[in-house]
């Protein structure tokens, strides 16, 4: 077990044994961005640009519904949910692989694991185009909410052996199903070998997160650049692409002095449509007509954060 050093009354140290979870408010240690050390990312670049298509396996009909219902509509099955989310497998995500092409993108998938099994034709194009896997879960109708550890761990370690059997790699990044994290996910992804995790949504640069055993760092994915919440709050493709726009100025103009991270989260079923899709195109010439922004992936990204040890490491929090 490891242990942490604490200050005892009177100014003295003393031993103690560190708890076995750790809870949630102490994974990250307070740190005021102005504080920090700047961030330099490659090429003396202002922002580094990560895109994540969420490309995901609904359940038709979910064997294993926990805490709540995938499908809003009962009862199952749920044909016009299930049938618009399909839609983004079979037609949308074309649509986006051929606007990535069309930028040279580096693309990391926020991938349903059982996706690679389901849709040989969809694994070999993403394979071809040397995307990154990060693993969504297995389907994203399989919350880990209220999972035992050992539950969670065994999920967690399925979906390694999907990515081992296709890729011949473990994962790099890990975002739960549905943002379905628990408190132990942290701790579990981490003794799994996985580096970073996109379960937190706190700050605009990579955050070494505290975990019980090996290392761990927070990868910034937007919840506010993310076309389904814009979708869920009634905003049109228009009014996304200028939420994409803008959330780049500023990030860019921050970005000369202290660098940050930009994530831009689409869904073949939404932003895959032929009525959204140019708007996505443009908002991306808009980003990439502008010098300083490293596009990369999320392995690239972290990596690269750690190589600058500019922050504290996890033993430290």
């Amino acid at each position: 077990m490891n242990s942490v050093h604490t200050p005892a009354a009177g100014g003295e140290t003393k031993h103690q044994a560190t708890l076995p979870v750790i809870p949630g408010a102490d994974r990250i240690a307070h740190s005021p961005l102005p504080a920090r050390a700047p961030l330099r990312w490659p090429g003396g670049a202002r922002v580094a640009l990560w895109v994540a298509p969420n490309i995901e396996h609904y359940e038709y009909l979910p064997e294993k519904i926990r805490v709540r219902n995938p499908w809003p509509r009962v009862p199952h099955p749920d044909i016009l949910g299930y049938g618009l989310r399909d839609y983004g497998n079979r037609v949308g995500v074309w649509r986006l692989m051929e606007v990535f092409d069309r930028f040279r993108l580096p693309v990391t998938v926020s991938l349903s694991m059982a996706v690679l099994d389901m849709y040989p034709d969809l694994a070999e194009a993403m394979m071809k185009r040397q995307w990154e896997f990060m693993s969504h879960g297995l389907y994203n109708t399989r919350y880990h909410w209220n999972l035992s550890e050992a539950e969670e761990r065994e999920a967690i370690e399925e979906c390694q052996a999907i990515h081992q059997r296709h890729t011949g790699t473990r994962l790099a990044g890990w975002f739960s199903p549905a943002a379905s994290n628990t408190h132990l996910t942290p701790d579990l992804v981490a003794e799994s070998g996985i580096r970073y995790l996109c379960d937190l949504y706190h700050d605009d640069q990579p955050t070494p997160i505290r975990v019980r055993r090996g290392t761990l760092t927070s990868l910034p994915y937007s919840m506010e650049i993310n076309d389904s919440i814009a979708w869920r709050r009634g905003q049109e493709a228009e009014a996304f692409a200028r939420k994409i726009r803008d959330e780049f100025d500023t990030l860019y103009a921050e970005g000369e002095v202290h660098g940050r991270v930009m994530n831009i989260a689409v869904h073949p079923f939404i932003m895959g449509q032929p009525h959204r899709i140019e708007a996505l195109a443009q908002a991306l010439e808009y980003i990439l007509g502008h010098d300083g922004v490293w596009c990369a992936t999320g392995a690239q990204i972290v990596d690269w954060y750690r190589q600058q040890s500019l922050n504290p490491s996890p033993e430290t929090l």
